[in-house]
């Protein structure tokens, strides 16, 4: 791979992520400002999320194969696969962590990823538990305690139930990261993104109808933050999520990821005044510091 086709892979991998981690903090803010039901709010993000993104394929030169993902029964069910078990499963329980806890201790949570994907791949035998991993384990587990208990064994910083979720974002986003690049082999990502939200914007309509909602009261700042989040907390940012694993390893991808934990942390505070104690933001370091050492390493590899 060569030293461009890298740049860009980043490019694409820090500015999704930022966006999605911003497009968090704005949810956060959705639901406890604007009293959004999160199954109404993950229903509607998915739903037009999916068609804007397929809408956009369909008006350029390669809209004819907008449907061929759906003609070969083996493509048609890894898309089913991934859009409810990546897509939907990833985005109801980030969602579900940030309306029980908050946006930072959610998306931290969510980068356990990492770990999970290291552990398959030492399960699978496709490599062997390294030094590196194994500190890389160490502060996951140390800097996620600090996170979640600011240095008290009987404190939580959030409700077990916002933790449980994290941690099941966490598993689904490193299913979704290790599952799409096999589709990402035959497909466009905007295609195999696109329908992965659409379905499982369908699917949550069965949960919540989309029309289901009361926006009468609704001000100006909620609809601007909506907006915000469907086009560049969703439809952007999973897409140039998934446009790195072009160019990037999964592994590369979800590490170099981390900078969303980052923004959402930094944007949790400063625009909601989120009171983080001393020991949660050395465990947040903890946990960036060591997806970052295991990216520089990755790369030396």
């Amino acid at each position: 791979m060569n030293k461009q086709n890298r740049l860009i892979g980043i490019f694409f991998v820090i500015f999704g992520a930022s966006f999605w981690g911003v497009g968090g903090t704005v949810a956060q803010h959705l639901f406890q400002s604007g009293n959004i039901d999160v199954d109404w709010f993950v229903t509607t993000r998915l739903f037009i999320g999916g068609i804007l993104l397929l809408s956009s394929q369909l008006v350029s030169s390669n809209r004819k194969h907008l449907f061929q993902i759906w003609k070969e029964p083996t493509s048609r069910n890894r898309l089913i696969t991934f859009s409810l078990f990546g897509m939907l499963l990833v985005q109801y329980s980030y969602m579900a962590s940030i309306a029980l806890g908050n946006a930072a201790v959610a998306t931290l949570l969510q980068y356990l990823a990492p770990i999970f994907i290291i552990f398959y791949f030492i399960v699978k035998g496709i490599q062997k538990l390294t030094r590196s991993d194994l500190l890389a384990i160490s502060l996951t587990l140390l800097g996620t305690f600090l996170l979640l208990t600011n240095g008290l064994f009987n404190n939580l910083s959030v409700p077990f139930s916002a933790v449980i979720w994290g941690v099941i974002s966490g598993l689904s986003l490193a299913f979704y990261t290790l599952y799409a690049r096999s589709l990402l082999e035959s497909f466009s990502s905007v295609i195999v993104v696109g329908w992965a939200m659409l379905l499982a914007g369908i699917v949550m309509n069965f949960v919540h109808p989309i029309w289901a909602i009361e926006a009468i009261n609704w001000s100006a700042s909620i609809y601007i933050a909506l907006g915000f989040t469907i086009l560049f907390g969703t439809a952007l940012a999973f897409w140039m999520f998934i446009k790195s694993l072009e160019y990037l390893t999964a592994k590369e991808t979800t590490l170099l990821g981390t900078v969303e934990p980052l923004t959402a942390v930094v944007s949790s505070i400063l625009w909601l005044q989120l009171p983080f104690g001393t020991w949660q933001i050395v465990g947040g370091l903890l946990i960036l510091v060591l997806v970052v050492y295991l990216s520089l390493q990755n790369k030396k590899k």
